[in-house]
């Protein structure tokens, strides 16, 4: 039975190692395929460094997009209908929820109880043991949300918003969707879950985007994409609330935004994101993903504008389908291959380097040598 290489995190904040592991037997309902490309996450870094501590060792990576190398017994068809075949490129969601904890009876399957994630929580020493996008290969189980990528959209496209793009369509599809629509959108943070905030405001015709973060490649990358109509840059404005000056000013009688969207893992920019609402407005927290602690806001804030403070986690099967979905739209008016830069996957932890040091925006790795 032929080898294949993984890149496993053996333990916390140490380099990841490349081994060799067996491909699983086939069982019924699942599907083996080959990785061609693997984003790298700003969890899949909160991971590494034990901020979301999960079982070792594991093969990171829940965002990826590959090739089907063989349908096992059951499997004919994607999550829509469309027959499947070995060789067809396809996309997954990332986890797979239990459907009978109280959470999923409610239909909130990302708050599931049993919640299962490819790359974050299947330790690779537990059958199917290729459970995370890092690797040659990966095994789906079933319940996997699997869709035949369209033949017009490029594998890189898919996975330039990777998991952010299907994260801001759950974050929307809450209650901050009619704030979009020729409403003013501020989007704090110039991450891959920024970025992809800012996209899908302007793709839903959001009159202006204003885009708060850092660092100054990234900001230059979003205007360039047509992603924001101003972009300012935290490293220049230190001081928070000349920030939410500046914004204001950009707003009808200072009145602030119809919606903020808080994509930086800062907990002291959740004060900040009310300061830039206007009154009656919305707050959508999506960057709070690890716990950071605590951080002082001033409550009555929320009070005296009326605010609408939501957060949300993650991202469903539907969410996915929704991304799918929105692909061609996407690419047809947003170069999303700009966000990109590859990596061998032998290379794992430079590419896991630059994206800490801000030098790159979306890492990919390239698997498959000999696809």
């Amino acid at each position: 039975m032929r080898t294949d290489r993984a890149a496993i995190l053996e333990s916390y904040a140490q380099p990841i190692e490349i081994r060799q592991l067996e491909e699983p037997v086939l069982q019924r309902d699942g599907i083996l395929v080959d990785v061609t490309q693997a984003g790298i996450c700003g969890t899949d870094v909160h991971i590494l460094q034990g901020n979301l501590p999960g079982p070792l060792p594991l093969i990171l990576g829940h965002e990826a997009v590959g090739r089907v190398r063989e349908l096992g017994p059951g499997v004919a068809q994607d999550a829509l209908g469309q027959i499947l075949h070995p060789g067809d490129l396809v996309g997954w969601a990332s986890s797979i929820s239990c459907g009978t904890c109280y959470y999923c009876g409610a239909g909130e399957v990302t708050l599931c109880e049993n919640r299962r994630v490819y790359g974050i929580n299947q330790p690779a020493t537990a059958w199917p043991y290729l459970s995370g996008g890092w690797a040659d290969q990966i095994y789906l189980q079933p319940g996997t949300t699997v869709v035949r990528l369209p033949a017009e959209v490029e594998p890189q496209q898919v996975i330039a918003l990777g998991c952010a793009g299907p994260t801001v369509i759950h974050g929307l599809s809450l209650d901050a969707t009619s704030q979009v629509n020729d409403g003013i959108v501020v989007v704090q943070g110039s991450g891959p879950v920024g970025l992809a905030a800012c996209i899908y405001a302007k793709l839903r015709g959001a009159s202006q985007v204003i885009l708060v973060g850092a660092p100054a490649n990234r900001l230059r990358v979003a205007r360039e994409l047509g992603a924001c109509d101003l972009a300012l840059d935290i490293n220049e404005l230190t001081d928070p609330m000349e920030r939410v000056e500046q914004v204001l000013a950009q707003t009808p009688r200072r009145r602030g935004a119809d919606l903020v969207i808080e994509a930086t893992g800062i907990p002291s920019a959740v004060d900040e994101s009310m300061r830039l609402a206007r009154r009656n407005g919305i707050v959508l927290v999506l960057g709070q993903y690890t716990d950071k602690g605590f951080a002082a806001l001033n409550p009555h804030l929320i009070t005296r504008k009326q605010l609408t403070m939501r957060g949300s986690w993650a991202f469903g099967p539907k969410h996915y389908l929704e991304y799918v979905r929105s692909l061609d739209s996407l690419s047809s008016r947003f170069q999303l291959n700009t966000l990109v830069t590859t990596y061998d996957l032998a290379d794992v932890n430079t590419a896991l380097k630059d994206m800490r040091s801000g030098d790159t925006i979306k890492p990919v790795l390239i698997c498959q040598r000999n696809p």
